[in-house]
């Protein structure tokens, strides 16, 4: 079996991986899970997707055969980008609640209007952490609060890339995996993410979130393994 290596999303918690990443291993998947620039590894300068996908051929470079990759929202986002270019290096392609389709809804422009005035509300009349925890939650972006700004201008670079272009390209195996109830990356996405890669599947999780390796890690590496082994 091929090298797995898994990209996690745009969180600085990688411990809540921990059970996920236990249970594979009892099933004897060898997998690498990375420390991805920004949210848990170091960037030293403003990232855009090529980057990524260059920092992620660098390690794939290493193997002496192709790899697995796991991709879970923000990784699910560069393991696309990635396998679009370097198919060669790729035996399957695994996505959980996959970024990577831009939404531009009215409501969503709403959404980055209230973030982009709160965050300079935010600057100009408070210092108190706590007080800038309280607009960032109330413009509904909790995880660009705690970034530098390297950091969060690279979160801003990813965020407006569409990949679906691009999926139809693909022609690896490859495993969706959705939370049903997901917020972030809504079920629709995974639909059409499964519509658009033609050797694709879609394996929906009843009553998931975004994060179903969390809340559901015996049925996703499940799902996991019996796509890589057969």
């Amino acid at each position: 079996m091929n090298k797995t290596i898994i990209l996690h999303g745009w969180t600085k918690n990688r411990d809540k991986w921990q059970v996920f990443l236990d249970i594979l291993k009892t099933k004897g998947v060898k997998a690498e899970f990375l420390k991805v620039p920004g949210p848990t590894g170091d960037l030293n300068k403003v990232w855009k997707l090529e980057n990524y996908i260059q920092w992620l051929k660098n390690i794939t470079d290493k193997e002496k055969g192709k790899v697995i990759l796991i991709g879970q929202s923000n990784g699910g986002r560069i393991s696309v980008a990635f396998a679009n270019l370097f198919p060669q290096k790729v035996e399957k392609l695994i996505l959980i609640d996959s970024a990577g389709i831009y939404h531009n809804e009215i409501s969503i422009r709403i959404k980055r209007i209230i973030f982009k005035t709160v965050a300079k509300i935010g600057k100009k009349i408070t210092s108190s952490k706590i007080m800038k925890d309280l607009l960032y939650k109330f413009a509904r972006e909790s995880d660009y609060k705690d970034l530098d700004e390297n950091a969060r201008q690279t979160m801003i670079n990813l965020t407006s890339v569409d990949l679906r272009y691009i999926l139809p390209n693909i022609q690896i195996p490859t495993l969706i995996i959705w939370g049903e109830k997901d917020r972030i990356a809504p079920l629709s996405d995974g639909i059409l993410i499964n519509s658009l890669i033609k050797n694709s599947k879609l394996k929906i999780i009843k009553d998931a979130s975004h994060s179903p390796q969390y809340t559901n890690p015996s049925e996703i590496v499940n799902l996991i393994t019996d796509f890589i082994k057969n």
